[in-house]
Order: C-alpha cells, then sequence, then structure tokens
C-alpha cells in the first residue's frame, strides 16, 4: 500500500545540507512505493505536494524577534513567553492541516526540532506528534549544543522538552557518530546513525554554462586538482583535517570550500587561511 510521507523544516530549498539530504531521503522514498509532501517556510519543491507557510522560517521577522530575546540573555519575559505561545498554536494549526491535506502516514522533521532557529515550530511539532502519535523520523543535523550562541537563553525549558523531544512515536536519525553518542549521553534518547552520502555509481551531469567557467572564475589553473569540500566554514566542519589532505597528496591542487561561514563568526574562517599559508601546506583555499 501507497504511504504517504511528510518532510517538515525551515526550508527545503537551495544548496544548503539539509535540503540537499531531504531530497535525496525523498528520493529513496519514492523508489519504495511512497509519495513525498513538503511542508516548510520557504520551499522549491512541487508546488502541488507542498504548504508553503511562512512563519517556519528563521527568517520571519517575528521568529527572528523571538529568537533575538530567546538568546539575548537569561530573563524571560511574560511578552516573549506569550509570543512563544502564539505562534506555536498558529503553527500547531498549519501542521494539522497539512497532515490532513496530504493524508500524511511518517512525519520526517529535518533539523526541525534539532536545532533552535524557530522554538515555536519545535514546540509546535512536539505537542503534534505528541497528541497525534503520528510516526515520525527525527533527521538531526546539528544540534543546540554543538553551537556556542545557544548556550545563553532564557527557554532552557523549552529547550529540554523539544529539542529533541523524548517521544515513543519519534525514531531519531543522526548523521555521524559524534552525534549518537552525544545524544544519549545528554538525552538518553538512541538514534540510528545514516550518514550523508552521495550516489558515486550515478555519473554527474555535464558542466552547464553556469559552471562551465569555474576554474577561471576561481583563478585555478587547467592543470591543477579541483578538490572541493562541499560545506560551510565552520569548526565542526574541519576544514585544517581537508587542507592536510590537500597538502600532503604531493600534486600541484586547489580546496575550494563551497559555502562561507554564515552566520557563526568569521574567527575559525581566519584561523584556517592562515593554516593553509603555513609552510606545511604551501596549498591556496577558496571560499
Amino acid at each position: 500500500m501507497r504511504k504517504n510521507v511528510g518532510f517538515v523544516s525551515f526550508r527545503i530549498a537551495g544548496t544548503d545540507g539539509v535540503s540537499l539530504e531531504t531530497m535525496k531521503w525523498a528520493e529513496v522514498f519514492e523508489a519504495n512505493n511512497c509519495a513525498c509532501y513538503y511542508l516548510g517556510g520557504e520551499l522549491d519543491t512541487p508546488a502541488e505536494r507542498s504548504m508553503v507557510v511562512e512563519e517556519m522560517h528563521f527568517k520571519h521577522h517575528a521568529i527572528r524577534e523571538i529568537y533575538g530575546q530567546a538568546f539575548g540573555g537569561t530573563e524571560r519575559t511574560r511578552e516573549l513567553t506569550n509570543l512563544l505561545h502564539h505562534y506555536r498554536e498558529l503553527l500547531k494549526d498549519r501542521i494539522y492541516d497539512f497532515i490532513r491535506t496530504f493524508k500524511i502516514d511518517l512525519l520526517v522533521t529535518e533539523n526541525a526540532i534539532t536545532i533552535p532557529l524557530n522554538l515555536s515550530l519545535g514546540m509546535a511539532l512536539t505537542e503534534v506528534i505528541s497528541e497525534t502519535g503520528i510516526y515520525t523520523i527525527a533527521h538531526h543535523h546539528d544540534f543546540f549544543w554543538e553551537r556556542k550562541r545557544f548556550l545563553v537563553n532564557c527557554v532552557w525549558d523549552i529547550m529540554n522538552a523539544c529539542y529533541p523531544p523524548h517521544l515513543n512515536s519519534i525514531q531519531h536519525v543522526v548523521i555521524n557518530s559524534s552525534g549518537q553518542n552525544q545524544l544519549a549521553l545528554r538525552t538518553g534518547v538512541g538514534a540510528t546513525l545514516i550518514p550523508n552520502v552521495m550516489d558515486f555509481e550515478r555519473p554527474p551531469n555535464p558542466p552547464d554554462e553556469y559552471a562551465s567557467d569555474v576554474r577561471s572564475a576561481l583563478k585555478i589553473d587547467d592543470d591543477s586538482f579541483l578538490i572541493l569540500q562541499p560545506t560551510r566554514v565552520v569548526q565542526r566542519k574541519g576544514i585544517e583535517h581537508a587542507i592536510e589532505l590537500v597538502a600532503r597528496l604531493g600534486v600541484k591542487a586547489t580546496l575550494v570550500i563551497s559555502h562561507a561561514s554564515g552566520d557563526e563568526g568569521y574567527e575559525y574562517q581566519d584561523r584556517v587561511k592562515q593554516y593553509a599559508k603555513s609552510p606545511e601546506n604551501r596549498r591556496e583555499i577558496h571560499r
């Protein structure tokens, strides 16, 4: 019998890791007699299978205001609590609409109850899953304890309850063994390890017009190997290990990091740039 799978996230669009991995999972589900549907604040998925709710995006103006207050100090106002619950209730209604409209059998949350970029969404999902008992896979990419900016806050009660929630109907999935170990240590929650992977048996598409001048745009010589690390320049990605690997190849090569540091500061980026210029790593790094 064909099952309906509903993916829920802040956004499923663009080339960020969560969006790319979501589409890989969707392809596997589709190949196993499932139909996939999508709920989020920004989507570039098929319109007939998608429901956009702007308040789910972490860039929504009200959600940004909540985020700034929640992680701006340790004192919480009643006004902030009221805001959190207002958007929790709004988002609960939209999640219920999504489940009913597309007759969802299985929810897959993509980082939405993992990292507190939209606290009201985490609260709403936790309550919907608890109230319905719907089978859920919580796909965890980045836990809040991996980022220092979340450690000073006035919402520990919500963090402890919703990131992630400990509910019987949720199967937790992590992308690396460190996340698996830390989740068990910190919360007592067991998780299945499914690393992010590439389908190396499927040849890549030939270069299009946009990609045809990538070497000249990045000032990479034709006789130089192009070594790509498709991540942001953040410490947990271990950029220094990629630099060392390229240096040890003993060939003319350029390491390209595909994404900038983003919202996590530039201290680590500056440090790895200096490391790349050290005598033992005489290689050029682009970001």
